[in-house]
């Protein structure tokens, strides 16, 4: 683990890296330090992971989780930026702290070499502030979505298919401006998919490009929640198609059949 830095103030070197973020009325050096006390934890230091990783240190997130079991091979390279040809056999977090630590030294990286789910995935979520999945498989998305419910952690959660992807952001334990209860994973999706019905990427195949457009926006969702600004994906989930360079957004709600969450 990275030294944590995050409760000093900004360094002459931090301001000048951070320069376009704090010259911004929405951001400012109120939200500079906003993000250099943040406390991020990512889902796969994947395709999708990959892009949310690099803009968050970019941007100066103070302390980045990873978790991650998985080793980088030939086909990941595609789409997968954080590693390079020399990676080639070794573990995901260890090439991905590399990355981090020479795109900017003033960012901690705490490495987690798990697939998180419900047995394991409590006490590294309630250690965060906020949670990005960047996971390629039902059971870990809606393993997530249930811790980060029980530790009241927004999730920001990301998905890509061929050409195409969708993000949302959940607030279960919240309400709306009028007092309703914001919708969860379960309102969006009641139940994953039989299995095999959704091919794999190594199946259907996976335009690379569509993960770094869909880790971007993840990361965004991010910042804007840390920082306070904008409108995020709460009860909205985007949806992007390549091929046709259409985006879309449509809306959901809060099931009645959900049941209460206290």
């Amino acid at each position: 683990m990275t030294q944590d830095k995050s409760g000093d103030p900004l360094s002459s070197d931090e301001l000048g890296r951070y320069a376009r973020h704090i010259v911004l009325p929405e951001v400012g050096g109120a939200g500079q330090q906003k993000l250099k006390r943040a406390r991020i934890l990512v889902i796969g230091a994947g395709g999708i992971g990959s892009p949310v990783v690099l803009y968050l240190a970019a941007a100066g997130v103070g302390t980045i989780g990873i978790a991650d079991d998985d080793t980088v091979s030939l086909s990941n390279l595609q789409r997968q930026v954080l590693h390079g040809t020399a990676d080639i056999g070794r573990a995901k977090l260890d090439s991905a702290a590399e990355r981090v630590a020479a795109l900017n030294p003033h960012v901690a990286m705490s490495p987690h070499g798990v697939r998180i789910d419900a047995a394991n995935g409590a006490a590294i979520v309630a250690a965060y502030d906020l949670v990005i999945d960047g996971s390629d498989n039902f059971a870990t998305r809606y393993a997530l979505a249930d811790l980060c419910a029980a530790a009241e952690r927004p999730l920001v959660t990301a998905a890509v298919n061929r050409f195409n992807g969708s993000l949302t952001t959940l607030m279960p334990y919240a309400t709306n401006a009028d007092g309703n209860a914001l919708p969860g994973y379960r309102d969006l999706f009641p139940e994953a998919p039989p299995a095999g019905l959704v091919p794999s990427c190594a199946e259907a195949g996976i335009l690379g490009v569509v993960t770094g457009i869909l880790g971007t926006l993840a990361a965004a969702e991010a910042i804007k929640l840390v920082c306070g600004i904008g409108e995020p994906l709460l009860g909205r989930l985007l949806l992007v198609d390549v091929l046709q360079m259409r985006f879309e957004t449509i809306r959901y709600r809060r099931s009645k059949a959900a049941p209460a969450r206290d």
